[in-house]
């Protein structure tokens, strides 16, 4: 038999503990096809191949898996694709995987650099001159942590662990290898081969504060009268939760939850103050207010803990702490200073992994309120009694923002409050959780909601580590191939990690223009293809909401404030202006959703309607909140019980509502062959 260099490449993978490869196929790969097919035929890992090829028909939605997978089992995956037109191709999952720290190895190949049959795998279609440009890597380097030219087989191994062994560590992300045709294909005799080995690569060590930095953040704390912690991303490290609820809980320190893409703190926590995307709305009125007030700011692993031309602590007095476990200064952002673009105030800006220096944290403050001495015992009390004193009032914050998110998600009294059809995504959400909660405790939303966002994370209510995830960057598109991903990562028998979660039921809420940047019918033909099923919540405010939101922050009483429609203005998804159309007919002039996917999957996808059009308009809300709870349940049910190929989606359009544009529409699952009726 014969072995490449392809041949050591997929082993060095495979050593290196790369279970999962989400590939898209192209003239640069003949030699990966032919070792893939010798693994198959010479029965080398009992008919499969390792590692295992997940086929993908768009390059993003590959990307957007091997994301989602690593997200789930904390373990890289790979993604091979296609010359610079494939790198491309992987467009804003780039950006996703690189502001999310997630690590990703991808592969591309390149066009042969020999013409003549000098070698085997010279150029012989003519596409390879179009595709041969003069630096391939520069299309991706600046997103990535790491790059590197495969030039020969003979130290492919040590190639692929130095890049495993960056991608990593902190701040951990993608890394990049490429190779010509003619490398890959290069041949190596069996016994280099089956010497082929691998010790595991080692990550560098996570690390600490210095004892200087621990005591003077310990003591802001301690002698703080309204102190805050800010945090968006620990839960990355889902061992680092428990420390900052140790140190939140002993010193009574309110969290607040910014731009999350995770869940950091248990929705539960009596001192969770909120979670927000600093988007107007009352939580992010709570959050200004006390940042304001905080004397001392502790921010743990953020990117963005306020946006500064709005918000941020007082400049009078205000003590900042900043710890990052990777990139505390930011240097991937092009502009600004991490402090002075911040606040004036900041003191200390820490590199340590967060579990181990709140951990430091927590033991140096319960030196301090042990104490030791009498001289400091009065001082002592008087910290004990005050942090009692604080406790007891952030509780009742915790309380009040919960009582408000109840309300906002409860169904209106006719006989109190008068007519009302209107179903928004706090309802929404609020079915979801009743209908998944008896029968599933084993869970994960994957949030894309976008102008939903915070929406979607305050009334999802999470509870777990790892039960709640978004990209972790800003570009769409990211949730369906992320569910993918989710679901291979979850079901894998290879998922043994202790960051593995063995899922029951997984979600993606999206909004309509999220689903249609997440190439859809790709990734519902993965869904079948690998049977993994998932159910999907479209949110559809009718077109690109954030665009105008965004346009009437900067010119709110402009002339695009005064358009008739969202396809006035050029954000609607409606095949007609609204302004011309009946409204009986206005949530049946846009795309259907459902179709999509009934399209990608053959047929094989069940549907369902539950719109608040003029059909309906007449109908008390308890009876439309029935209706979408018990096809809620019934999508849930086929995910969870039958467990079927298929995913199931629910395209939810909801309008005249306090919190979206929308109204709500279609509903698709793998139950039955779609004819348009059940």
């Amino acid at each position: 038999m014969v072995y490449t260099t392809s041949s050591l490449f997929l082993k060095s993978l495979s050593l290196a503990g790369i279970t999962h490869a989400f590939v898209n196929w192209g003239s640069d790969h003949p030699a990966m096809l032919e070792e893939l097919q010798r693994q198959r035929f010479e029965g080398e890992h009992q008919g499969a191949t390792s590692p295992c090829v997940i086929t993908c028909p768009n390059e993003m939605v590959a990307l957007s898996a091997a994301q989602g997978y690593a997200q789930v089992t904390g373990r890289p995956a790979a993604v091979i694709i296609h010359v610079d037109v494939g790198t491309q191709a992987l467009a804003g999952a780039i950006h996703n995987v690189n502001r999310g720290r997630v690590p990703v190895l991808i592969y591309a190949g390149a066009s042969p650099f020999t013409s003549r049959n000098e070698m085997k795998g010279s150029r012989n279609e003519w596409i390879m001159w179009l595709q041969d440009i003069p630096d391939q890597t520069a299309i991706v380097r600046q997103y990535m942590r790491y790059t590197a030219q495969i030039n020969s087989g003979r130290n492919v191994v040590q190639i692929v662990k130095r890049a495993l062994q960056i991608a990593t560590s902190e701040p951990k992300g993608p890394v990049y290898l490429w190779a010509r045709r003619e490398v890959m294909e290069e041949e190596h005799p069996f016994a280099l081969y089956n010497s082929l080995s691998m010790k595991p690569h080692i990550s560098v060590s996570p690390a600490a504060l210095s004892p200087v930095d621990t005591m003077a953040i310990s003591t802001a704390l301690l002698t703080a009268l309204h102190p805050l912690i800010i945090t968006s991303h620990i839960g990355r490290n889902q061992d680092a939760v428990s420390s900052v609820l140790t140190l939140s809980t002993l010193l009574a320190v309110p969290v607040f939850c910014v731009c999350p893409s995770t869940v950091n703190i248990p929705f539960s926590h009596p001192f969770l103050f909120g979670i927000t995307y600093l988007s107007p709305g009352p939580t992010t009125d709570s959050f200004e207010e006390h940042l304001q007030i905080a004397d001392t700011v502790l921010v743990l692993d953020s990117d963005i803990p306020w946006i500064p031309s709005k918000c941020g602590p007082s400049e009078d007095g205000s003590r900042v702490f900043i710890i990052d476990s990777g990139d505390p200064l930011k240097t991937n952002v092009a502009m600004g200073t991490w402090d002075a673009a911040l606040h004036r105030g900041v003191e200390l800006i820490c590199c340590a992994d967060t579990e181990t220096a709140v951990g430091q944290l927590v033991d140096v403050t319960k030196e301090h309120i042990r104490g030791s001495t009498t001289k400091l015992e009065t001082v002592i009390l008087e910290i004990r009694d005050r942090i009692k004193q604080r406790a007891q009032r952030i509780k009742q914050v915790h309380d009040k923002w919960i009582a408000r998110l109840d309300g906002d998600e409860s169904i209106p009294d006719v006989a109190k409050e008068g007519p009302s059809n209107l179903i928004t995504v706090p309802h929404i959400m609020r079915a979801l959780r009743e209908v998944v909660a008896p029968i599933s405790s084993k869970s994960l939303i994957i949030n894309e909601a976008i102008s939903n966002y915070g929406v979607v994370w305050e009334h999802a209510r999470a509870e777990f580590p790892g039960s709640l995830l978004t990209s972790g960057g800003s570009s769409l598109g990211y949730a369906l191939g992320a569910c993918v991903g989710a679901v291979l990562g979850s079901s894998s028998s290879s998922g043994t990690g202790s960051d593995t979660m063995d899922y029951d039921l997984v979600t993606a809420v999206v909004g309509d223009g999220t689903f249609m940047f997440g190439v859809p019918s790709s990734a519902f033909w993965i869904a079948r293809r690998y049977n993994t099923p998932f159910l999907t919540i479209v949110l559809n405010n009718g077109g690109w909401k954030s665009p105008k939101l965004s346009m009437l922050a900067v010119h709110p009483q402009g002339h695009g404030s005064k358009a008739r429609s969202g396809e006035q203005l050029s954000v609607g998804f409606s095949f007609e202006s609204r302004t011309q159309i009946s409204a009986a007919q206005s949530d049946r002039i846009s795309p259907s959703y459902s179709q999509i996917a009934v399209a990608a999957t053959d047929g094989w996808a069940w549907g369902r309607s539950v719109s608040l059009s003029s059909d309906n308009a007449t109908e008390p809300p308890d009876l439309v909140w029935k209706t979408l709870k018990g096809v809620l349940a019934e999508a849930v049910r086929i995910v969870i019980e039958e467990k079927r190929i298929l995913p199931v989606l629910i395209v939810a359009v909801l309008s005249h509502s306090k919190h979206s544009d929308c109204m709500f529409q279609d509903i698709i699952s793998p139950r039955l062959r779609y004819d348009g009726e059940e």
